[in-house]
């Protein structure tokens, strides 16, 4: 990233316009690399290869729609090398933005379908060419595509073309499975409908479960407490505030066929629920907290702060 604030100055006439390519030099005006502007945003470069990057592989200088080719693959060839998609899972992270380096573009796989959530401006411009890639994969059918309409206003992208170009998803409801437990995810919740960055967490949360007991704050659809259980503990509550979500979280709970009396889902605000917990003394084994995203911007970031350590204060 070239934040805004370390641009000394733009050479050339006329000046670059948002999602054009352009060069990235220091100040003695030695090059450092390429990337795509954005004439609002704090990311005033997204750098997408560097200067000695371009010159030892020049077949993707310059040129987006090649770069997302390479990089779209090279990300498909990463999970294949660690086993994804397997028997057990159908349901992973494809492309990880800056993990993948493609800031601001998340691929997340379920079954046959791809949701795309764009967070960047760019993003918008090449969404032809991202779809295109996707759809090389053998396993995809359909694509579904997620524009984060706040984080992309940020981005100065003009919301009234974007509403245009919006597609409803081909389906609502999905079924995956994940290290061998199933799920029903709605393409219609939270980022892409599952949060698939945490496959690995959910997993480890199974090996350290058994015999415990669990509380897992802010659920949403139960990813942990449905581990947590298959792992072997005693007893688990899961709480979350989203209604929709616990549904989701008590529909997977019997598509596992696990056992109801050991696993239960509340709807209270988790800062209240820990509250009262803590007044009626309360205790478990294992507490999993694992909040949504409090502070999206900056200017709600001090605000926010407060709310992440009260949170970790009750725990």
């Amino acid at each position: 990233m070239v934040y805004s604030g370390a641009v000394d100055r733009i050479i050339g006439r006329p000046p670059p316009k948002t999602g054009d390519v352009v060069l990235v030099a220091d100040g003695s005006e030695k090059p450092i690399g390429w990337g795509l502007y954005n004439s609002v945003s704090m990311f005033c470069v997204r750098l997408m290869q560097l200067e000695n990057e371009a010159a030892r592989d020049p077949y993707c200088a310059l040129n987006m729609e090649k770069l997302l080719e390479t990089r779209i693959n090279v990300a498909t060839e990463l999970r294949k090398n660690l086993g994804l998609p397997s028997v057990e899972t159908n349901a992973y992270r494809l492309v990880n933005s800056e993990g993948d380096r493609l800031s601001g573009l998340i691929v997340d796989i379920f079954g046959d379908i791809a949701v795309v959530a764009s967070s960047a401006a760019w993003v918008e411009k090449y969404k032809s060419d991202i779809e295109s890639c996707v759809n090389r994969i053998p396993e995809i059918n359909h694509i579904n595509w997620r524009s984060s309409v706040e984080l992309l206003k940020e981005e100065g992208l003009d919301l009234s073309s974007l509403e245009e170009t919006q597609s409803p998803p081909s389906k609502q409801l999905v079924q995956v499975m994940e290290n061998g437990i199933k799920y029903v995810v709605s393409l219609e919740g939270q980022k892409t409908g599952f949060y698939a960055d945490q496959r690995e967490n959910r997993h480890y949360i199974s090996n350290i479960s058994n015999g415990k007991t669990v509380l897992d704050i802010c659920c949403y659809s139960g990813g942990f407490s449905l581990n947590a259980i298959q792992g072997g503990a005693l007893n688990v509550i899961g709480v979350d505030t989203s209604l929709p979500a616990l549904e989701l979280a008590k529909e997977n709970v019997l598509l596992n066929n696990l056992d109801p009396h050991r696993l239960s889902f509340l709807r209270q605000d988790a800062t209240e629920f820990m509250k009262e917990a803590l007044s009626r003394n309360e205790l478990w084994d294992l507490v999993i907290l694992d909040p949504p995203k409090l502070a999206p911007r900056r200017k709600v970031l001090v605000l926010k702060k407060l709310t992440y350590s009260k949170g970790n204060l009750l725990v």
